[in-house]
């Protein structure tokens, strides 16, 4: 079977036109068309949210002073009373420090802080969990994409 050329004026540029010579492809090549995305936005109910902490640990230098050992003057009345006013939120006057019963001690403290949350969330009766970066609140804003399967074309007839 005998086939023809095509002739197609593509540009034309001061006078003079560009054609484009189209041949058919060859009887065995097949053409894939990929077809566009179908997707839309959706909410979904948010079921539980669980924060993932990160640990982060840090060591401060403090002075630590011991009680002189030579201060008789607070009777076991006068303790017990600084221990009240203490619980009330009343301070008593410190007593100033000379500094000899004074040293550097380190103290370790640990802090926490959310890094990320892991989000159970529910979609047309299916259950999802994802880690997201924030707290979505009740609803989380879900994308939603379909495409079809198609069985691949085989190339022997």
């Amino acid at each position: 079977m005998k086939r023809l050329l095509l002739q197609v004026p593509i540009l034309a540029l001061s006078g003079a036109v560009a054609v484009l010579w189209a041949a058919p492809a060859p009887a065995q090549q097949h053409t894939t068309v990929l077809q566009a995305e179908n997707v839309r936005f959706d909410y979904a109910q948010v079921l539980r949210v669980t924060p993932v902490y990160q640990t982060l640990r840090a060591t401060t230098v403090e002075q630590q002073c011991d009680p002189e050992a030579g201060d008789k003057s607070d009777s076991r009345f006068q303790r017990v009373l600084g221990t009240v006013r203490e619980a009330l939120g009343r301070e008593r006057d410190p007593k100033p420090s000379t500094g000899e019963n004074c040293r550097p001690v380190p103290v370790e403290r640990e802090f926490r802080r959310p890094i990320a949350y892991d989000v159970d969330y529910v979609y047309k009766g299916a259950r999802f969990r994802s880690r997201l970066p924030e707290d979505p609140g009740n609803k989380l804003k879900v994308r939603v994409a379909v495409t079809p399967v198609v069985a691949p074309i085989s190339t022997s007839r």
